[in-house]
């Protein structure tokens, strides 16, 4: 049975979620600060070029970023307000990760095809109208606004990674190592992001007491300052133009089937993303035995993921390969995991919930250096003619598991104990530390051969 929480539990656990979040703050300054030292860091620094061209980058990129944020704290709350059951709800679920699996893996091959700076705008249009449709209590207005935040969403994960990738080398010439500094930053300032849209999510429904609609009209003016931005100040650039929609499509299929690279490294997205997105559906309920501040359980989550960026960029100093640090990352969820799979299950102790919020910081770190890590490494093995295709493609897998996930909450004996959800993500990170190994050992052969044709080329040439 759990204990009853008298005053003095109450106030413990309180001063644990509060001072926690000082504690990780701190922690995610100075490993920031130390960051920030590292050889790539000072190199990207002094370049003037490249530090304009990547603030052009993040002032567009962040807006998107924070008016996804804004919507994320009251999507449930909202439906629960115009009081849909569970089932209901759970469907808008489905439907939202459904259409990014049936429609979204449509919008890479597009955004290849008629260009990146058009796809980034139509991404600011379709998700300003999947906001608006958060006004209107009928329950179909809101499943087509759930199945544009699906599409959006694709859209959002691929499209603006992949013009930057483009700019960065193709048009700029930068060096390949600074996508990860880039990258890295962009995690630590998502935290960043992510924790003023809960605050002004949080004011504007509860302090101004507009309720929960109206974190959603909020999110409409960043994205559409964003698409503005994107209209006035981006460059075109494109991938494959030669194909059709559908072909493209498959095009895009066969290209991660045809490179063993791209396809261990496609699995290693799966498995990762995959237990972060079940991870969002499950904290809420574990954790509500010790009645913690969701507000501020959810700020020392993003702050555990600031943290991960900054060390990701002390891992490469000390020599790691973003791949080693890849594989790494993915060790750490696994024990994260397993460790829930132990601590996560019903009516337990206190002390049994504090060490799974302990486990969820944890696997929060590791996401913080899974994305920068990723970044760089698709950087490199997806072709530039079609990155945003295969980008998406990397997602369909996800989007499948995830909503076998919250279809499975529904029978009783999984609802009523997590820990077999997490046993499951258990099982998928330990894949992924296997699919990185993988990709490692191809990776690496892939540039040995690249060096050894490079000096054959060279004597042939010194010959002539």
């Amino acid at each position: 049975m759990i204990p009853f929480i008298s005053v003095s539990n109450w106030l413990t656990m309180d001063t644990a979620f509060f001072g926690g979040f000082f504690v990780l703050a701190v922690i995610a300054l100075i490993m920031n600060l130390r960051a920030r030292n590292t050889d790539h860091q000072r190199q990207s620094v002094s370049n003037a070029n490249f530090l304009t061209f990547q603030r052009s980058f993040f002032f567009v990129y962040f807006l998107a970023l924070i008016g996804d944020w804004l919507q994320g704290p009251y999507v449930y709350k909202l439906y629960e307000y115009y009081g849909f059951r569970e089932s209901q709800i759970a469907v808008l679920y489905v439907a939202g990760f459904g259409s990014s699996v049936v429609f979204g893996t449509a919008t890479g091959p597009l955004a290849d095809m008629i260009g990146r700076k058009k796809m980034a705008i139509v991404f600011c249009i379709s998700y300003t109208i999947c906001c608006l449709t958060k006004l209107s209590p009928n329950y179909w207005m809101l499943m087509f606004g759930r199945i544009l935040g699906g599409i959006s969403t694709s859209m959002l994960f691929s499209t603006f990674e992949s013009w930057y990738v483009h700019e960065h080398t193709e048009r700029y010439g930068f060096p390949a190592e600074w996508i990860g500094v880039t990258f890295s930053t962009t995690t630590f300032w998502n935290g960043f992001l992510a924790i003023t849209a809960g605050v002004i999510a949080n004011f504007t429904a509860e302090g101004l007491g507009y309720g929960p609609v109206a974190p959603f009209v909020v999110a409409v003016f960043p994205l559409v300052i964003c698409g503005f931005v994107v209209a006035r100040t981006w460059p075109e650039n494109y991938g494959n133009r030669t194909h059709r929609l559908a072909a493209s499509c498959m095009d895009g299929f066969k290209t991660i089937l045809n490179d063993r690279k791209i396809l261990y490294l496609g699995g290693v997205q799966t498995m990762v993303e995959s237990c972060m997105y079940i991870f969002v559906f499950l904290w809420t309920p574990v954790l509500n035995p010790a009645h913690p501040p969701l507000g501020m359980v959810f700020a020392c989550f993003m702050v555990a993921i600031m943290i991960g960026s900054s060390l990701y960029n002390l891992l490469l100093a000390k020599g790691y390969k973003a791949e080693e640090v890849l594989r790494l990352c993915l060790v750490i969820i696994s024990l994260s995991m397993g460790v829930c799979s132990f601590t996560g299950g019903p009516k337990v102790s206190l002390s049994y919930t504090f060490v799974t919020y302990l486990a969820f910081l944890v696997l929060e770190v590791g996401i913080g250096i899974y994305f920068p890590a990723i970044s760089y490494c698709k950087s490199q093995v997806i072709p530039e003619s079609h990155r945003a295709n295969v980008m998406n493609w990397f997602r369909v897998p996800m989007n499948v598991i995830t909503c076998a996930t919250l279809l499975c909450l529904h029978i009783p004996w999984i609802s009523e104990d997590k820990r077999i959800v997490f046993v499951a993500c258990f099982g998928l990170a330990l894949s992924g530390v296997i699919l990185a190994t993988r990709f490692i050992a191809t990776f690496q052969e892939s540039k040995s051969n690249l060096i050894v044709d490079e000096s054959k080329q060279s004597l042939i040439e010194n010959g002539d």
